[in-house]
């Protein structure tokens, strides 16, 4: 009788690990047939910048990314799908373009000088004349302009829909196959915010790990001095204060309508947005309507060729009245300073670009 009971409770175990066994197989299987969401991607800060800020609704993924990567470097978004984003924003010029003007789909030139894209992290207004208010207008604008893409979103979206590989991209990314303007902008944007430029000799000085030379310092005493006074416009880590002035580029007879084009205020006529100063070897030519073609030129106008023009920024009262008049090796030093701002691993990071094979 005893060796009867042990037999029993030995099958009773047995069909019981056996169907343990197979509990677990069952919920296995369950879980791999969950569809997972896109895979959160963390922006990394890096040392000295500020916290970013974005959207709650448009949260970083790598599939996001990827994306938007794509769309970036896709004609597709284009009339005669002929050009893209990267048409007028080119890797080697820091995502700038080295043409005065760019051109659009059909040949014609653009308004402004081609802004560059990086650090957009940082940034809340774009364009020369502040006519996109977030990120995503900075992205969808151009696409509708008539003399950039020169496209409708309905006919974009008709395109995307029935490519072979953009509704498969557009679900792993936000969980829909459904492809609107949104949704693309949404792409693009966080593609963009990964275009981040901080390891020049000026970002490795500021966190301690280099000393520049005398001559850089030099210029670095120039440019924070209330003389020269870069600084107010152009400091910090961002070189850049967001905002938009009037630096009296043209006189009273010459004034562009500037940010007062959007605003239709009279005191924002003839302001443009503050660029920042970082790579600036490699985003020549200069100002919204590329009129200077070397940093030579551009210290040359700002230590003498300011107009005083009647709605000119006050920051700039230094150099409309009398100039700032630096000589041959103050402007020297100030350029070997504005130079350490470059970052060439930005220009050459392979990562940012999609691979010739995509």
């Amino acid at each position: 009788m005893r060796s009867w009971a042990v037999i029993v409770s030995l099958l009773i175990a047995v069909i019981v690990l056996v169907r343990c066994v197979k509990d677990v197989g069952i919920a296995d299987t369950s879980l791999t047939d969950v569809k997972q969401g896109p895979t959160p991607f963390h922006l990394k800060i890096p040392p000295g910048f500020p916290d970013y800020f974005l959207k709650e609704e448009n949260r970083l993924t790598e599939e996001g990314i990827a994306l938007g990567k794509r769309l970036f470097f896709d004609p597709i978004l284009s009339r005669n799908e002929n050009i893209s984003c990267s048409s007028c924003h080119l890797q080697s010029s820091s995502f700038s373009d080295p043409r005065v003007k760019s051109l659009g789909t059909t040949g014609e030139e653009t308004a402004f000088h081609s802004m560059p894209i990086f650090n957009i992290a940082w940034m809340n207004e774009f364009f020369w004349n502040g006519r996109a208010k977030s990120r995503e207008a900075q992205a969808l604008l151009p696409v509708t302009n008539p003399v950039e893409m020169n496209m409708t979103w309905p006919e974009v979206e008709v395109r995307l829909q029935n490519h072979p590989d953009y509704p498969e991209l557009f679900d792993a990314a936000f969980g829909t196959d459904q492809i609107d303007s949104f949704l693309v902008a949404q792409a693009m944007v966080q593609y963009e915010m990964t275009l981040i430029s901080s390891n020049s000799r000026f970002d490795r000085a500021l966190r301690g790990e280099i000393a520049l030379t005398e001559q850089e310092q030099i210029g670095q005493i120039i440019f924070n001095s209330e003389q020269a006074d870069c600084f107010h416009c152009h400091g910090g880590v961002l070189t850049t204060d967001n905002s938009f002035h009037n630096n009296g580029l043209d006189d009273d007879m010459h004034l562009p309508l500037g940010l007062m084009e959007v605003t239709g205020k009279e005191e924002d006529l003839g302001k443009f947005k503050t660029p920042t100063l970082r790579n600036l070897i490699f985003t020549a030519p200069y100002m919204h309507d590329g009129r200077f073609q070397t940093l030579g030129e551009v210290v040359d106008f700002y230590s003498e060729g300011v107009h005083d023009n009647r709605n000119v920024d006050v920051l700039m009262e230094f150099a409309y009245k009398g100039g700032v008049e630096m000589n041959a090796e103050e402007k020297e030093a100030l350029i070997a300073f504005l130079r350490t701002m470059t970052d060439a691993s930005f220009v050459e990071d392979e990562s940012l670009v999609p691979a010739l094979d995509d």
